[in-house]
């Protein structure tokens, strides 16, 4: 059980933000239990846990989203009630989620200054306006992003800077950014770093809440650790490493992190030959066996998704072969792929993986209903609701009732619905693309878990992932993928940063 902070009866003016013994309780639940944490100017701090840990809810209080059951807030040394987003935003706290509060339909500029648009009685300087939005993003560096262009027309970096370029029109101070990089490729990812960076030099106190560790060391001043809605400590990030921070969020060391598998390695059981498809996907040959993990390394826009989409039916083939089991089959569809025991889990969850506004229930058992039903095709609620229990249990899915939609459960949860509404199709050859993406740690280790009882089954399991660490931990063999091709094919003991670094950036081995 971690230990709570002491509590505070002054607040320390060193701190912008200083959060003194918050407490919230959820129908009976305590989502947050005596937490202080604090911010710096010009800091960026890192905040970090599981899902539930209560990340989330502490910024949510901090922004207004939520009202604290007690506890205070002070900033810049005095005590600042907060109990709307209204009051967030005048204390100068703005938070970007992942899922953008812009509205697509008005400019770049419109967006920015959308609290001006909302003015009663008061004439818009419509020149004015844009050159203020002009202004506002030369300062960040993006002058180039053109201020009379539709928000739904921008990339999704730029729809992030422009999240930025809002907050710091209503001259916010404090900038929380939840999970950030989630959505973003890896150029814009160093984009972001800088703009984050120049943010921090100009005195804004950033927190930054992400599961990906080496962003959080790569970036950070100053690292709170959560668990369980309890405040575990703060560190100062360079004296603290990986292996302590893990062991801190999930009680485990890191070398509990990949869970250990022996490996039983069968016949080939697919094969691919000569696949391409359209620009991204040039002459590609592999194939995988039973009881393996194979996984598909390589930097975005490698071609990693695109070629698995092809032999999946999601994208046309241009040409290639596909073998399963030794005969050559044709893949004119996903539904033909899982008729003939290929199943893909995709890269985007929500947007493909899952139905959030369906029950639980329904997303686990879509894809095989047939086999509940019985006499005039009437599903027996028995046999469906059995098959769903055992499912529930062998992926430890934490559900309050299966009746809820699927919308309702974390991030890990959610992930582990859409594996087992793959499992459901009763594939062979399972395609995972980026399978533990916006997932906690402990999380992953659940689905690690869950990915070594599969190829013990004798599944054969296609494995897509930008995390190194997560190749190297899981995988029997690697293909590394650059511009549209194989570059090379590493056996375990080849394994290593480096070697998967040289052949996806095209230095020879």
């Amino acid at each position: 059980m971690a230990e709570t902070a002491e509590i505070k009866v002054t607040a320390d003016v060193q701190y912008h933000v200083d959060m003194q013994n918050i407490c919230k309780i959820f129908g009976g639940v305590k989502a947050l239990q005596d937490v202080c944490f604090q911010i710096r100017s010009g800091e960026i701090h890192a905040l970090i846990g599981e899902n539930g840990a209560g990340k989330s809810t502490l910024m949510k209080i901090l922004s207004g989203a939520y009202v604290r059951d007690s506890g205070e807030i002070y900033i810049n040394g005095k005590k600042a009630n907060i109990g709307c987003p209204k009051d967030g935003i005048e204390h100068g706290v703005s938070v970007i989620y992942q899922e953008f509060a812009l509205i697509g339909s008005l400019t770049v500029a419109e967006n920015i200054f959308i609290d001006k648009l909302s003015e009663k009685g008061k004439l818009i300087n419509w020149k004015k306006l844009r050159q203020k939005a002009r202004d506002v993003l030369d300062s960040l560096g993006f002058g180039n992003i053109p201020v009379n262009k539709m928000v739904s027309e921008l990339s999704v970096a730029h729809q992030q800077v422009v999240e930025i370029c809002k907050a710091l029109a209503r001259e916010s101070s404090v900038l929380i950014l939840d999970e950030p990089t989630a959505v973003l490729a890896t150029s814009e990812v160093e984009q972001l770093f800088k703009l984050l960076n120049d943010l921090r030099a100009k005195g804004v106190a950033i927190v930054y809440i992400s599961h990906r560790l080496e962003e959080i060391f790569r970036l950070s001043d100053r690292i709170t650790v959560m668990k369980d809605g309890c405040y575990v400590g703060t560190y100062e990030t360079p004296s603290i490493d990986e292996k302590k921070l893990v062991s801190l969020m999930i009680g485990r060391t890191l070398e509990s992190y990949f869970p250990a598998r022996e490996s039983h390695i069968g016949e080939t059981i697919f094969k691919v030959e000569n696949i391409a498809s359209g620009r991204a996907v040039k002459d590609v040959s592999f194939e995988v066996h039973e009881g393996e993990v194979l996984g598909i390394s390589g930097l975005v826009g490698s071609g990693r998704t695109e070629t698995m989409r092809a032999i999946f039916g999601a994208d046309p083939l241009d040409s290639g072969k596909i073998y399963l089991n030794g005969k050559a089959i044709k893949v004119k569809s996903p539904r033909s792929a899982v008729k003939q025991g290929i199943g893909m889990l995709p890269e985007d969850r929500k947007a493909h993986g899952v139905l959030l506004n369906l029950p639980i229930r329904q997303n686990i058992t879509m894809t095989r209903l047939k086999s509940f039903t019985g006499l005039f095709n009437v599903i027996s609620k028995k046999k469906e609701t059995d098959y769903i229990e055992d499912m529930v249990q062998r992926l430890a899915i934490k559900v309050g009732s299966v009746e809820n939609n699927t919308s309702s459960l974390s991030g890990g949860n959610q992930q582990k619905v859409a594996i087992a509404k793959l499992l459901a199709s009763d594939c062979k050859v399972l395609i995972l693309d980026e399978p533990t993406r916006g997932v906690d740690v402990g999380a992953k280790i659940e689905i690690y878990k869950i990915i070594n009882s599969l190829v013990a089954q004798k599944y054969a399991v296609i494995m897509i992932s930008s995390e190194m660490m997560e190749v190297i931990g899981m995988c029997d063999r690697v293909m590394v993928m650059r511009a549209g091709s194989i570059a090379g094919e590493l056996e375990k003991d080849e394994l290593t940063e480096q070697n998967l670094i040289n052949y996806s950036m095209g230095v020879n081995v």
